[in-house]
């Protein structure tokens, strides 16, 4: 039997555009064998969609809380609603929405 999966979407604010945040949220998610997806919004936010185990999705969430070296996360809010499909087995970083 396979582990159950969750879908978590989230929105985060502060410094975080710039500083290499996209890149660093798929290298963590990658470590963590998660699928989904990171982009920047012209908003300023970057907004990420996690799946996998429950487990590591919420530590992923708590892990972008602190971000990149160089990031200063203000908020890491989970949005509910419809959730964009991720592609099975692959965490990528999408355009700018």
């Amino acid at each position: 039997m396979s582990e159950p999966t969750i879908t978590k979407r989230v929105l985060i604010s502060g410094q975080v555009q710039g500083v290499g945040f996209r890149a660093w949220t798929q290298d963590e998610a990658e470590l963590r064998s998660l699928s989904g997806w990171v982009r920047n919004r012209r908003d300023g936010f970057v907004e990420a969609l996690f799946v996998g185990p429950p487990d590591l999705v919420a530590e992923m969430v708590e892990t972008c809380r602190r971000g990149p070296r160089h990031a200063r996360v203000e908020t890491v809010e989970t949005i509910y609603g419809e959730d964009l499909p991720a592609t099975p087995g692959r965490f990528r970083i999408l355009p700018t929405a």
